[in-house]
Formats: structure tokens, sequence, C-alpha cells
């Protein structure tokens, strides 16, 4: 087996002559990136998922926010294939995730210290509020309320989310957040939830601009956004949109999806960064946004019948496919999504985090066998 140096040095030559892995089927690249996911849980002391393999320690600790919608992912991977060994994965996530939630209900990223963070309890919320669906128990319930009570309560005056958050920014890629607010609402409804997610939502489309593309969406303030925060936003729109019913998020929503398909090259390469302003601002393609992006593609040609949704998602997760190596017998890496291409690209550098591989996992399903949504639901086209 290499060592982790020599794997990601080898694997930056392979970038810089492109030299791409052997394509295979949509099908063999989904049960790769499954295999691995997999693996990335089993490589820790607790149940969660490792935040990835890196050059920056190899396998590292799991990562509590990503953890909890990769449990959805599982669950409906059980579904999918009739398996209950993803049930089983999922649910020793989300027990996990309980045995790591703060006593004020939120989910905190011990890198940055024991305080509750707004948009990690959000992504938490998904996998307790599925979790409590699938299983009846209410330990699941009780944790996803808790979770869902604390976000609203420190939301500001006006609803928002202004605090608690990365780097003490309010960012528009909370509408991801909004959303989980929501699917609690479909366990069990409370009105100030609705209120809450409603405020970000409405000030999510506020900081829309005429390129279609949001202010305040970066993780930093005055960077120009990474695809993959610019598609959580959307995607959030786009999902309290259904759930709501509600026209002008769902238009929101697909006004960004449409001014990031007029920046997809015909290969599938879909700039890592986009200015607000709506040009490529990044010489390197982030993954994870392009699989992000198929998805919110897949949902909205589901939604409206328009072909070029359909070519979109074709050509996004081929360009994916096209740097995923489900050949290699170094499973580390086998089946695994890189940050960016080429794996020195400023999102995620040198490192196969564990959400790229999630969000691929999901783009594949909708482009193979029909439409999921978070919920679990499914039908083929």
């Amino acid at each position: 087996m290499l060592s982790t140096l020599a794997t990601f040095i080898q694997l930056a030559v392979k970038d810089l002559a492109h030299i791409l892995p052997r394509v295979s089927t949509p099908e063999s690249h989904l049960l790769s990136a499954e295999s691995w996911l997999k693996h990335a849980q089993d490589q820790g002391n607790d149940d969660g998922v490792s935040y990835g393999y890196s050059l920056r320690g190899g396998w590292r600790p799991s990562y509590r926010e990503t953890s909890g919608y990769i449990a959805t992912t599982f669950f409906n991977l059980a579904r999918h294939h009739n398996d209950p060994d993803y049930q089983e994965r999922a649910i020793r996530i989300c027990r996990w995730l309980l045995g790591v939630q703060n006593a004020d209900g939120s989910f905190s990223n011990p890198r940055y210290g024991s305080e509750g963070i707004v948009f990690d309890t959000g992504q938490d919320l998904f996998g307790l509020v599925r979790a409590a669906e699938e299983t009846g128990d209410a330990t699941f319930r009780q944790g996803a309320l808790r979770a869902a009570d604390w976000l609203v309560s420190i939301a500001d005056h006006s609803g928002r989310w202004t605090r608690n958050e990365h780097l003490n920014t309010p960012h528009v890629y909370n509408t991801r957040t909004a959303w989980a607010l929501l699917r609690m609402n479909q366990v069990t409804y409370d009105s100030r939830r609705e209120q809450v997610a409603r405020s970000n939502l409405d000030w999510a489309v506020a900081e829309q601009q005429t390129s279609g593309f949001f202010a305040e969406c970066a993780f930093k303030r005055g960077d120009p956004p990474f695809t993959h925060t610019i598609a959580y936003a959307t995607r959030g729109l786009f999902e309290s949109g259904r759930l709501l019913n509600e026209s002008r998020y769902l238009d929101s929503a697909q006004k960004c999806a449409d001014a990031a398909l007029e920046l997809l090259r015909s290969d599938g390469y879909l700039p890592g960064q986009l200015s607000v302003a709506g040009h490529a601002a990044a010489n390197y393609c982030c993954l994870t946004g392009n699989c992000q992006f198929a998805i919110v593609w897949a949902k909205l040609y589901a939604l409206t019948n328009d072909e070029k949704y359909r070519k979109a998602v074709i050509l996004a997760t081929d360009q994916v496919m096209k740097h995923q190596n489900i050949h290699t017998t170094n499973q580390n890496i086998r089946g695994a999504i890189k940050g960016s291409f080429p794996i020195w690209g400023r999102y995620a550098p040198m490192s196969f985090p564990n959400w790229p591989t999630k969000f691929f996992i999901d783009a594949l399903l909708l482009r193979i066998q029909g439409k999921y949504d978070e919920q679990g639901s499914y039908s083929r086209r």
C-alpha cells in the first residue's frame, strides 16, 4: 500500500499530466462509491463517517455535520438495494449523533469549539428526522425536536440566523437548514419553525442578483462562492418551495440553476467558483458542486420535463466519473470523489472528503433509477 504522501504525489502528477482513470458504466461507478462510503464509516472507533482521506494525516476522525446527511443516503440505499446493512449503518450514525449532541440540542464542530453551529445542526437534523420516520424510535424523534428547537431559539428578532455561524457570518446557503426545519414539520408541525424557515428563505431570495447567483453565499465574505455552497443554497430553496408549495422559492432555485447551467461546458466541466455577477472565478472544477447541481437539474427535469436539465445531469456526472478511480487496488481512494480537479484546486485540496461521494451517489441514483428525495420517496420514470 502506498504511503499517504506517495498516494497524493502520484495523484497530483496524474492530474498535472491529465492522465484520467478508465471510465465504466454509471452503475459500476455508483457501486464503487457506495463501497468507499461504507469504508469511510468503518475507519474510526465510533459509528460516524470519517471526514475522509487526506494528505493531512490519512483517514481523519468522524465528521458530525456530513454524517447527518450521509445517514439519509444510506437509508435511500437500503431501499434501493433492499439491503438491511445500509439501514443498520444509517441507524448507527444517528445513534452516534445523539451521543455527541449538545445539551441544548445543537451540534458543534470540535475543530471550532463546543458551541453549536446553525448549519451543522441543520444537516444532522436531516438524519435524525429520517431515523425517526424509518424506525419509529422516540429517541430519534426527541433528538430531532431538540435540534429543531435550538435552531428556532437561536434565530434573531427577524427570524434569521445571524449568529452561531461559520466565521460569524450569515450565509444564504442556510436555505438548506431551513429545509431541515420544514422536514421536522413533516413529523410534527410547529408554526414557529415555518416562520424561521421562511425568514431565512425570504432573505436568500432578497440576496439573489440579476445574474441568478446570491450575495453572502461564500464561506468567507467577499470570496467568490464555491459551486458547492451555491448548490446548497439552490437545493434548499427548491426543496423548501416544494414542501411549502411556494412558487417564489422554486422560481429562485430555477433561476440560479439555469445560470449555473449556462456556465457548464460541453464536457461537463463547471468552474469551481462563480462570481456573484455570474462569471467563472476559478480554473479548477469543484467536483462536489458538479454532483450537487446534477441533483438540482435532475429534480428540475422531473418537474418541467425540459431536456436541457436531463442533458446537464449526464454531462455533470460524466465529468465526475472521469475523475473517479474504480479500478485501483488502493482501498483508501477506490471509488472516492476528490474535492477538486485538479486535486490541488482550492476546494478541499489534496483530499477525498466524504460528502462529494455522498452527493455523487445521490446524483447517480437520480440518473440511473428515477427520482429520490430526502424523505425517501421513490418513483421510476
